[in-house]
């Protein structure tokens, strides 16, 4: 038993040993910065803009967390006509209709040349039920958009039959569609 002991006790000295030599990470840091906590924060390269982070995430369905960077969005560019229709468009998706039509009047009142915050008004108040006002909203995006758009088409379409038709089912022509702007472009967000 005793010599068992022994060849263990020597393992263990080896081991000792052996880990001496043996590069310590923590110690290294220390000697390369100093035992204190560095300032500043280091340079990292220019952030990706919050709105389009909002966008990609919004693409991806992620409409909690692209509500969240829209937020951050008006953090950094204030409380613009495209970060509110941004913010708008998420809470139409979540499903918080009046927070959304709120939203998208405002960003209408800020810029009432902005086609998206009008598209996105007229969906919001087609999902509320009020198609008489989704009509004249759609028709304000339309005219401001000189008709080169086919959502705006095909939602002022589908609002002018739910008016004539209160009945009209539109399980084959689908929701309305959402606009949102990147570099200029109107493009379709991502259906649910």
């Amino acid at each position: 038993m005793q010599a068992l002991f022994a060849a263990r006790l020597a393992l263990c000295a080896i081991i000792v040993a052996a880990l001496t030599g043996c590069d310590d990470p923590v110690q290294r840091l220390i000697e390369e910065n100093g035992p204190y906590a560095p300032t500043g924060t280091p340079a990292r390269g220019e952030a990706v803009d919050a709105l389009v982070v909002g966008h990609r995430l919004m693409a991806a369905g992620e409409y909690e967390l692209a509500l969240d960077a829209y937020h951050r969005a008006a953090l950094e560019h204030g409380l613009t006509a495209e970060v509110l229709t941004a913010i708008g468009s998420a809470e139409l998706k979540l499903g918080r209709l009046g927070q959304a039509e709120r939203h998208l009047r405002l960003a209408t009142q800020r810029d009432e040349g902005f086609v998206p915050a009008w598209n996105n008004l007229g969906v919001v108040l087609m999902e509320r039920g009020n198609h008489a006002e989704a009509v004249h909203v759609f028709r304000k995006a339309f005219a401001l958009d000189a008709g080169s758009t086919p959502q705006i088409r095909e939602n002022l379409a589908l609002a002018l039959a739910k008016q004539e038709n209160p009945g009209y089912d539109d399980q084959n022509t689908g929701k309305p569609a959402l606009l949102r702007r990147g570099e200029g472009d109107y493009l379709l967000l991502a259906p649910d």
